[in-house]
């Protein structure tokens, strides 16, 4: 119930402060809710998640990882996921 509020207040915000509506307010609220699990998930803050964090954090990052990791890094940042999230939207 608390994320779609939160989810409702920021795509309430992107269309007040961007003009923007409909997919696009829904892509901006997802991407902020993501970046506030990430950053829950990333427990040593260096903007990084390693495949532990991942797991314990954001269980659908630690699904894909391997397909997110492009690189194979060992590690995945917000860039990395919003990236998979825009291939996966086409």
């Amino acid at each position: 119930m608390r994320n779609r509020q939160i989810y409702a207040a920021v795509a309430a915000a992107a269309v007040a402060c961007f003009g923007v509506g409909g997919a696009h307010a829904q892509n901006v609220a997802q991407a902020a809710m993501m970046e506030k699990k990430f950053a829950s998930a990333d427990k040593d803050g260096d903007g990084k998640l390693t495949p532990e964090e991942a797991k314990a954090g954001m269980p659908r990052v630690s699904a894909n990882f391997a397909k997110i990791d492009k690189g194979s890094k060992g590690f995945v940042t917000v860039e990395d996921i919003k990236d998979a999230m825009a291939s996966m939207g086409k």
